[in-house]
């Protein structure tokens, strides 16, 4: 009896849902057709075809930071570079999404037809950099190096945690693999990277050396912990050691906010609370774990003040003490080894005043940001996936106390607007726990809104606030009021589901506290998506001092001593 070996691109699709994907996020196209059937015919795998590429690619983006793991697919040329800026972004955030991409035929390629989707030339290898460009990996796939090639892209995409691109000519797409077919294992019982047993055991002495002679110590956890499903191992570090923690703003909600340990939010000069900078830049040793990011956005325009020299960074596979650094060592190895070996530090003398946001306004009071944010956190509960777009709506919700089991999700460091709506609908998705509530301001909605008619048509069912305030405000914020540039079309927001066919949700507008409060109930009690449109006052939107803007964008002539 002959087996029928997969082809191709069955092996692809299959040996990705091996990690324990369930979706595939993308947009079909004709050199791509062996994949697309070949994920349409996987019972492992659920075709989401988004609304376009950029979109699909947010939306990769959202479900890999829940799942640990997406997938990607676009055709060649127009498919892949439109997806790029979401690749990019997943890039910054290091997720392993896999970019799967199908190409014109070698036939095609060897004789130098001219065919669409290419630039007139003959061409056909000029968008590979390009896209490779974006990821940590990348591999060009035939039936005899597939098997092999597919190893050496997960292992990598894992052990970076960063995207990975696959590209493969259609006729070779179409044809069986050569070689023994490899069965993989779930995300959760990969090893990720090894470390270097020497260098492990001098890391490990020398941190828990520094640990021991601090007198004050407090922890700063990165987002790295949980793209590389170590939250437990961190976890239960901090109960071993009792040791105080701050995450930044980029950082929110890697770990819980209402663990007794939690100090509040690093953010230089609007740390909160706002004595907290003192704190964590007065103590003896900063522990770094996974790597901070000091951004512009995350530091509060560079207001951090932290001295390289008694700060120790445990990164992804090395650690770090001014220019003491030790290389082939990965973090999982170095808070499993830490947990094991140290004791309870120093207690901290601080007591944090953090609480929820206080309730405001009356029910004859105009929506507000003011009278909003409270009532968004109070709606709060364990399993919620709190998703925030860039701009005023992250510079509001930051300093939010979260419940236990809540998590929050936003793109500080690539920052691209729009990210929000379909990154929330692949949040949606792989957010098993509980449910997802999108905060978008209507500036950065109108770039993906298109989106909300492929949650209606798979049925995810996110909880959106869209706060209509006619403008993109955060550039009024970063720049000056007035220009026409940053006003915005003049949208029906709350008639946009019902447009695209999202049949029982839950869709209103509302101008006042009352008629707030009154949808907020409704969508906690709503079997079902619920869209509030939330009326924000323009006003609210004012320039930062000009000594603050130059600060950001240090683009002035400098003043002369």
């Amino acid at each position: 009896m002959t087996i029928r070996m997969p082809t191709v691109a069955e092996y692809v699709v299959n040996r990705l849902a091996d990690l324990g994907v369930d979706r595939v996020f993308g947009v079909p196209g004709d050199y791509a057709f062996p994949f697309d059937d070949a994920i349409e015919a996987c019972d492992r795998l659920q075709w989401i075809v988004c609304a376009n590429e950029l979109n699909a690619a947010y939306a990769a983006d959202g479900y890999a930071r829940v799942n640990g793991v997406s997938i990607l697919s676009t055709t060649y040329g127009v498919g892949e570079l439109s997806a790029l800026n979401g690749v990019m972004g997943a890039r910054a955030q290091r997720l392993p999404v896999f970019h799967i991409v199908g190409a014109p035929s070698t036939q095609i390629q060897k004789r130098g037809l001219i065919t669409h989707h290419t630039l007139g030339d003959g061409v056909f290898n000029n968008f590979q950099h390009l896209s490779a460009a974006a990821c940590c990996v990348s591999a060009y796939l035939t039936p005899d190096n597939v098997i092999d090639e597919m190893e050496r892209v997960i292992r990598e995409a894992l052990r970076l945690s960063a995207p990975a691109y696959i590209t493969v000519p259609m006729d070779m797409a179409k044809m069986p693999v050569i070689g023994t077919p490899v069965k993989g294992v779930p995300l959760g019982k990969i090893k990720r990277a090894l470390s270097d047993p020497a260098s492990l055991d001098a890391a490990l002495d020398f941190v828990v050396s520094k640990i021991q002679r601090a007198k004050s110590i407090v922890a700063l956890p990165a987002y790295l912990v949980a793209n590389y499903g170590l939250t437990h191992a961190l976890l239960a570090l901090l109960a071993q050691t009792k040791m105080p923690y701050a995450t930044t703003p980029m950082d929110k909600g890697v770990i819980s906010e209402s663990h007794p340990n939690y100090l509040g939010i690093y953010s230089g000069a609007w740390s909160s609370p706002k004595d907290l900078k003192g704190v964590v830049e007065d103590a003896d040793l900063i522990l770094d774990i996974g790597g901070i990011v000091f951004e512009d956005f995350n530091t509060t325009f560079w207001t951090d003040d932290i001295s390289p020299l008694k700060m120790i960074t445990l990164g992804d596979n090395f650690v770090r003490l001014g220019s003491t650094i030790f290389t082939g060592v990965m973090l999982e190895d170095m808070l499993t080894g830490l947990t094991a070996r140290v004791g309870a530090v120093p207690a901290q003398d601080f007591n944090s005043t953090l609480s929820v946001m206080p309730m405001k306004g009356i029910a004859s009071d105009p929506t507000a940001s003011v009278n909003f944010y409270p009532r968004l956190q109070e709606m709060l509960k364990s399993g919620d996936v709190l998703v925030v777009e860039t701009g005023t709506c992250t510079i509001h919700s930051t300093p939010m106390w979260l419940p236990d089991g809540v998590g929050f999700q936003t793109q500080t460091l690539w920052g691209s607007i729009g990210w929000a709506t379909p990154a929330a609908s692949g949040i949606c998705m792989a957010n098993k726990k509980g449910r997802t509530i999108l905060v978008t301001g209507d500036g950065s909605h109108q770039l993906t809104a298109n989106e909300i008619g492929v949650m209606g048509r798979y049925g995810v069912k996110p909880i959106i606030f869209v706060l209509n305030n006619g403008a993109f405000g955060v550039e009024i914020v970063l720049s000056e009021q007035g220009p026409s540039y940053d006003d915005l079309a003049k949208w029906n927001y709350s008639q946009i589901p019902a447009a695209m066919g999202c049949t029982e949700w839950l869709s209103v507008r509302v101008h006042t506290v009352a008629e707030l409060d009154a949808a907020i109930e409704r969508a906690n009690k709503h079997d079902g998506a619920s869209y509030i449109e939330v009326m924000i006052p323009a006003a609210e939107s004012q320039p930062l001092p000009e000594s603050i803007q130059n600060q950001i964008y240090q683009s002035n002539i400098p003043a002369q001593a």
